[in-house]
């Protein structure tokens, strides 16, 4: 994983009912479901990064899961997102498989580096970077890179301007043994994109090629 110790992406007590809801949340969910859940539960990740259980959509797939997680620096957040794994035991047309990982990720910027025209491509190419230095097979990635940036007028006028990137993207896990995708390894790619686009340093030695972002003006406070 992103570090040998670390928290645990399992969250509060209770998470059980508030995520999974009546259908996956039962005894009943299929077992290949079951064990990508419960490695997700079990990953642990660097601890510069804050994973939450949070309800998970129902109208994707049958089965689905969802976390939240946001890159911390001492009382400032420095990027969050979300990561749901979906699942249809009799598959799905688009995804060519049966899981699916989706995500939302979010951090601010610098607006000279928002309007970097290269940067969109840069930003895919991290979540497909960080799939690829921890060896996943995966299939049918797509998503979308938007850039946006708000400035203040009349009584707000005093705040900075304020540029933000959003990167949207889901892809398909190739299933291992018994149906079950690496969850775990998923996550922290996942993870490894989160930090990437937050301007942490890389985790370890192996991965100081990794090109992060330049650090943004006024983290949020929490």
């Amino acid at each position: 994983m992103a570090a040998a110790q670390g928290r645990l992406s399992d969250g509060a007590g209770g998470m059980d009912e508030a995520n999974e809801g009546e259908r996956d949340g039962s005894r009943s969910a299929p077992l290949p479901f079951r064990a990508a859940v419960d490695a997700l539960r079990a990953a642990r990740l660097r601890p510069q990064i804050e994973v939450d259980p949070t309800p998970a959509p129902k109208k994707l797939a049958p089965y689905a899961y969802a976390l939240e997680a946001t890159v911390v620096d001492g009382e400032q957040d420095l990027a969050d997102g979300r990561l749901v794994l979906l699942h249809d035991p009799d598959g799905h047309d688009a995804w060519r498989g049966t899981f699916r990982l989706v995500t939302l990720v979010r951090a601010e910027l610098e607006p000279e580096m928002a309007a970097d025209p290269l940067l969109p491509e840069v930003c895919w190419s991290w979540l497909t970077g960080a799939l690829q230095a921890r060896g996943l097979a995966y299939g049918e990635p797509s998503g979308t890179v938007t850039r946006a940036s708000s400035h203040y007028f009349g009584g707000l006028a005093e705040r900075p301007a304020n540029s933000q990137i959003e990167i949207r993207a889901s892809w398909t896990p190739r299933e291992g043994l018994g149906g079950v995708p690496d969850a775990a390894a998923h996550l922290a790619s996942w993870c490894d994109l989160l930090a990437q686009v937050a301007g942490l340093p890389p985790a370890g030695p192996g991965d100081a090629s990794v090109v992060t972002l330049p650090q943004r003006r006024g983290p949020q406070s929490r």
